[in-house]
């Protein structure tokens, strides 16, 4: 018997015993990997998949765009800023496209730090609007 276990909305397919679902892929002389389509759905992918090395792992889930993770923040602050109606969609809008851009700059930014690398973004440049 298999059962999904999910941890603050990541889904692992585990059987009974505990262990992780496996599924062995082959990889094309391109590179290229198939996703077996119960993991694509259950996941959620759309057209990015996002790869990490960990270690001798490679880990690959969908990509998010993070605006549902700061949607609330974004919508309050626009609220409290006397924003409504039309006015209010264009700003969340616009908010909303800065989030993923912003956290690469942070990722970017770790990655550099952990590597040693003294050059840092100035926090006002992470929401720089293009």
């Amino acid at each position: 018997m298999i059962r999904w276990a999910g941890m603050r909305g990541n889904v692992v397919r585990q059987t009974t015993k505990g262990k992780p679902e496996r599924k062995i892929v082959s990889i094309s002389v391109k590179r290229q990997i198939t996703i077996p389509r119960q993991y694509y759905t259950a996941l959620g992918f759309d057209n990015e998949a996002e790869c990490i090395l960990q270690g001798e792992n490679l880990l690959i889930r969908p990509v998010r765009t993070g605006t549902a993770e700061f949607s609330e923040q974004i919508l309050s602050d626009l609220i409290a800023q006397n924003y409504e109606g039309q006015a209010l969609l264009e700003k969340f809008m616009e908010h909303s496209r800065a989030v993923r851009p912003a956290v690469r700059k942070l990722l970017d930014e770790a990655d550099r730090l952990a590597e040693g690398d003294e050059g840092r973004v100035p926090m006002e440049e992470l929401f720089e609007r293009s």
